[in-house]
């Protein structure tokens, strides 16, 4: 077989009159900028069809052209000779095999190394046809079980670019119930993986095993519709746990998890195992835990899926985190400042040095603070770096590093190496011991400003944290200038929003006061009737509510007596700060949420 070059080719294309002189000379002027061949570039302007491309190829170097759109069925026992994910990056499909030879559709006959690859992989010789190549990403999608994601893209991608929360009913649907069933089918023990032996061998047996069951089509379609469903339901967080005879899957939803339909115990490895092939983590760890990541296209969204394995008693529990960039909010008038606090925290953060703290637990929205200051202050003219982990939104003009503490790229030391870096803005995702603290203090005394976060309840309990890692007192009130902490509520569903009133002493009980309710006789609230846009919860969506506490003078006088939280909270207070339970009752009468949901994220104010 003698195959072409694309010059032979197009030059021959000519010759027939498939294309012209000039068009082709066209294209070979745009051939260095565009990272694409020449044959790329002709189908791309217009020039040729792609199918019309391919036959000619075949021709020229005597393959055969075949048409994958109106293929038959091919068999597993061909599409198991070629994994999947090799499949997809080569940019090929088995088709047929016969007794050693194995026929493969490619676009690309000159990549003789997939074909090198394929070789050593299957241990068969490698016959060639031609096909088109998004044909062969569509029967990819279609034989190895994932087109079930394009299909339902193709449903739903024209609502999403109008409304990227429109709400999809999936988990109830036939797709799902479907699923289940085709799985339930297999008899008791007959799809259970069996506990692996001592022996190399039969351990490599049964790694081999829980991957073929793992790339069987209904555990694709299933693995898929969870993550799809998630990512429709605005899931922040999907969790997969293993049970004695049963399984459970829920979704973390606008901060609180929600039980989903869960797939039939016996497949419940098959679905780890699958999850372990897409996120690139070894298969033969059952015993320790590991992390990975997964990058999916839904729609028009990249989105990227941190997901964490962790071996428990009755198998792995899986964690994903959803990190969905399209969702991320970066206007600092959105997140649910107030007016006032948001003046302050303008003022605040465009101070030429110190530290600013947010502090709050995991999932309460620090980072999109974080992300959200330093937008504000990115310009041509300042130089802002962070060191985090993970990187969870890439930030345009802004330089992030990832940590890495197995190589030594931990927070202390990126911190430090970004201090030779001649940076104006450093942000450190978070500071976890006192080598991290005394840097970033150290920072913040040659003139830079910081931001970084802790983990603490309260704004004021900040200082007392930075004290027990053992920072002085006084280098903690010559450089921490805002400590702001921060919860996410969530929102009334505006579909099923309906008002109701209560007595005012209802509201002095969370610590409104007399002065501020008035001589209102009752006073409207309102709370979600629950719908199917809200999935009967009678919310959708959150909103931030902060505690922001100004270092001032007095403050930093209590700081350096080593005065304890309460009393540094108590002047907070005296100088206008709104702590978290005020700042929830606030939304509460906006009519943004509910007296159970502020009670549900708040601490009362008393004790």
């Amino acid at each position: 077989m003698k195959v072409p070059t694309i010059k032979d080719l197009t030059d021959k294309m000519v010759e027939v009159g498939l294309i012209t002189s000039e068009q082709l000379k066209k294209a070979r002027e745009q051939l260095q900028d565009s990272g694409l061949n020449l044959g790329e570039i002709l189908i791309s302007e217009g020039y040729i069809t792609e199918d019309v491309f391919m036959a000619f190829m075949g021709k020229q170097s005597d393959l055969s052209y075949v048409d994958l759109k109106s293929y038959g069925d091919i068999s597993d026992d061909v599409l198991k000779l070629v994994p999947e994910n090799f499949a997809r990056k080569r940019g090929l499909i088995p088709v047929k095999k016969t007794d050693g030879t194995l026929t493969v559709a490619i676009s690309d006959p000159m990549n003789i190394f997939a074909i090198d690859d394929l070789k050593a992989i299957t241990g068969k010789n490698i016959e060639i046809v031609l096909a088109v190549r998004n044909e062969i990403k569509k029967a990819i999608d279609r034989f190895y079980g994932t087109g079930f994601i394009d299909e339902f893209e193709e449903e739903t991608s024209a609502d999403d670019n109008n409304d990227s929360s429109v709400e999809v009913d999936i988990d109830a649907g036939d797709a799902f119930n479907s699923i289940i069933q085709e799985l339930s089918k297999a008899k008791p023990g007959e799809a259970e993986l069996q506990v692996m032996s001592d022996s190399d061998d039969d351990r490599m047996q049964d790694i081999t095993k829980i991957k073929q069951a793992s790339e069987e089509a209904p555990v694709v379609k299933m693995v898929n519709l969870i993550i799809l469903n998630a990512i429709k339901k605005r899931a922040s967080d999907i969790h997969i746990e293993p049970f004695d005879k049963s399984c459970r899957i829920r979704y973390r939803i606008d901060g609180v998890l929600h039980p989903q339909p869960a797939p039939p115990k016996n497949i419940y490895n098959a679905i780890v195992a699958r999850l372990k092939v897409m996120a690139l983590a070894d298969l033969a760890e059952k015993r320790l835990p590991q992390d990975g990541r997964i990058k999916v296209k839904f729609g028009k969204r990249e989105i990227d899926l941190r997901i964490s394995f962790l071996p428990s008693t009755f198998g792995e529990k899986v964690v994903m985190r959803i990190l969905d960039s399209s969702s991320l909010c970066l206007d600092l008038l959105q997140l649910g400042f107030e007016k006032r606090d948001l003046a302050r925290f303008k003022k605040i953060i465009n101070n030429p040095n110190g530290i600013v703290l947010v502090t709050g637990p995991t999932g309460s929205g620090k980072t999109t603070t974080l992300y959200s200051a330093l937008t504000n202050l990115n310009r041509p003219d300042v130089n802002i770096n962070t060191i985090e982990d993970p990187v969870e939104y890439i930030l345009k003009g802004i330089i992030q590093v990832q940590a890495k503490p197995d190589i030594g790229l931990d927070f202390a030391s990126g911190l430090e190496t970004f201090l030779r870096q001649d940076p104006d803005v450093i942000m450190v995702g978070e500071i976890r011991n006192k080598e991290t603290a005394e840097i970033a203090i150290n920072a913040a005394l040659t003139g830079h400003l910081v931001f970084s976060t802790l983990h603490t309840n309260d704004a004021p309990t900040a200082v007392t944290r930075l004290n027990n890692m053992g920072i002085e007192p006084f280098l903690i009130s010559s450089t921490v200038i805002m400590s702001l902490a921060q919860r996410l509520v969530r929102t009334i569903c505006e579909e099923c929003k309906e008002s109701y009133e209560v007595e005012p002493a209802v509201l002095e009980n969370y610590g409104l006061t007399e002065k501020e309710i008035g001589d209102k006789k009752k006073v409207k609230l309102y709370k979600g009737r629950g719908c199917k846009k809200c999935s009967d919860t009678g919310y959708k969506g959150r909103i931030a509510i902060y505690e922001l506490m100004e270092v001032t003078n007095e403050i930093r006088e209590l700081i350096n007596s080593r005065s304890p939280a309460y009393k540094i909270k108590q002047q907070a207070v005296l100088q206008g700060m709104n702590t978290l339970r005020l700042a929830a009752l606030n939304k509460v009468l906006e009519g943004a949420t509910t007296i159970d949901e502020m009670i549900r994220v708040t601490a009362s104010d008393t004790g």
